[in-house]
């Protein structure tokens, strides 16, 4: 039985958990350099591989000038920065609408890269993370440097604080979010926010995933009712065809992004078009496929789209009609839905638009000030009628600890009171009695006089003639009446 003990206990040693063992634990230095190194260089090689691989193939299709494996590389830095959106100048025109499809790649990329650094390092909190996010950050953001001073000189330049910044910031949001389920930061999250907020952070992030979801919905639908004249925008050549393809699906977000606007009433301009729901300024428009739905006028139609807005807010509120008994706390959770939702207007807006060149079609904006207050009232007016009226307005029975705690309170009360009572009561009858003695002047007491028939006490002895006799004396001084009366 011993040896069994000793096997037992040597075999549950054995199999201890690796997650619960202290970061540093079985990982050297020299791998953790490794992993470090990994998770710096890994998304940079990567993201500008897919890009020198994408400009490589659309000058393949082009059929126009030979082949340059050097200049497509050289070409695929200022690309690179494009895709983690840092303003670029070209020939000193500037380009500031860049394409949303390939920075949210890098972004995952950056992220998956963050998280699979911290889960081989062993990391379970956000400090042991900080390594990670450190070494992400800075590899970004100096290789964003680096590019941007070698394009000095070159038709295609970049300011280099934003070239350092930019890339940088946009990497450590990525890295974080990667490192943040690794690390357990949720379960700390939600310890430590209020429960009625995080549901209203999570109904947010699914209102403007509907929002989205609407914009390319109604996007596609005017690209399909449009598609002849869509069509029509392709030329014959194959490479130019699959260029204007690539750029189309490129730039698929910031269509999104600007339908998204539309549909909640501001709109988006691109020079002097403006499209909105109420209104419309006809312009000239680039000729691109992603922009062949465009409508050429005002249709009164319009405005009934607006019932995909309003079913959002309806939709957001009923799946917070639940989150409390009280009416104003469900109403407080849609307000937090309704920022959430507003603050990613505001960066979705921001990201979408900028300068085009100096020319007719710039700039391309979204306002987001505008756009940001439509989209929460959007959120919060219908959701908040739909959380009141579907939720409940009766506060719950508490349960039976809260009804004896009451009670031990009232009775408490009531004691308190009770001796309270009293003691007003005997201050107040000592008030009356003083004034009593203040207002009355004493009485003066008689002194007690000697009875004169009081009878004899028990320890007299009968009166004898001798005392009744010196009673007649005692009386013979009186002068007796005359007889001659």
């Amino acid at each position: 039985m011993r040896i069994m003990d000793l096997l037992t206990d040597s075999r549950e040693e054995r199999e201890e958990p690796v997650g619960d063992l202290e970061p540093d634990v079985g990982v050297s230095r020299a791998a953790r350099v490794r992993v470090l190194l990994a998770a710096a260089l890994g998304p940079l090689l990567t993201g500008y591989a897919a890009i020198a691989t994408l400009l490589a193939l659309a000058v393949v299709t082009a059929g126009r000038g030979s082949f340059s494996g050097a200049g497509v590389l050289l070409a695929a830095a200022p690309g690179w920065l494009a895709a983690h959106q840092v303003r670029l100048g070209l020939g000193g025109h500037p380009l500031g609408v860049l394409p949303l499809l390939p920075t949210l790649g890098v972004v995952v990329l950056a992220a998956r890269t963050a998280s699979g650094a911290a889960r081989r390092l062993g990391c379970r909190s956000a400090r042991d993370a900080v390594p990670v996010l450190v070494t992400v950050t800075a590899a970004h953001a100096l290789f964003g440097l680096a590019v941007a001073l070698g394009a000095r000189g070159s038709s295609v330049t970049a300011d280099p604080v934003a070239a350092f910044a930019v890339p940088g910031l946009l990497a450590a949001a990525a890295a974080f979010a990667g490192v943040v389920r690794t690390c357990g930061l949720p379960e700390v999250l939600a310890e430590r926010l209020d429960p009625l907020a995080l549901r209203g952070l999570r109904a947010g992030a699914l209102g403007l995933a509907v929002f989205l979801a609407c914009g390319a919905a109604v996007f596609t639908v005017a690209t399909a009712v449009s598609w002849t004249t869509v069509s029509g925008i392709f030329e014959p050549a194959l490479g130019s065809s699959f260029g204007l393809f690539v750029l189309s699906v490129l730039y698929l977000p910031n269509a999104v992004t600007a339908t998204l606007s539309f549909l909640t009433g501001p709109g988006f301009s691109i020079g002097d078009l403006h499209v909105g729901m109420f209104g419309y300024r006809g312009g000239a428009v680039p000729g691109v496929p992603l922009l062949g739905g465009l409508p050429e006028h005002h249709s009164a139609w319009w405005s009934a789209l607006l019932v995909l807005p309003a079913a959002t807010g309806v939709l957001i509120g009923w799946t917070l009609r639940k989150v409390d008994a009280d009416p104003a706390q469900r109403i407080r959770a849609v307000a937090v839905a309704g920022a959430v939702v507003a603050l990613g207007c505001v960066l979705l807006g921001t990201l979408a638009g900028g300068r085009l060149g100096d020319g007719p079609f710039d700039p391309v904006s979204v306002p987001v000030g505008v756009a940001s207050v439509v989209a929460f009232c959007w959120i919060v007016i219908p959701g908040s009628f739909a959380a009141f009226f579907a939720g409940e307005h009766e506060p719950p029975a508490p349960p039976p600890e809260a009804l004896e705690d009451n009670q031990a309170f009232e009775d408490a009360e009531a004691v308190d009171a009770e001796a309270a009572s009293e003691a007003v009561e005997e201050l107040e009858a000592s008030e009356e009695d003083e004034e009593d003695e203040e207002g009355e002047e004493p009485e003066e007491v008689p002194e007690e006089e000697p009875a004169e028939d009081a009878e004899p006490g028990l320890d007299d002895e009968p009166e004898t003639p001798e005392a009744v006799t010196g009673g007649t004396e005692t009386c013979g001084d009186v002068e007796p009446d005359s007889g001659d009366r």
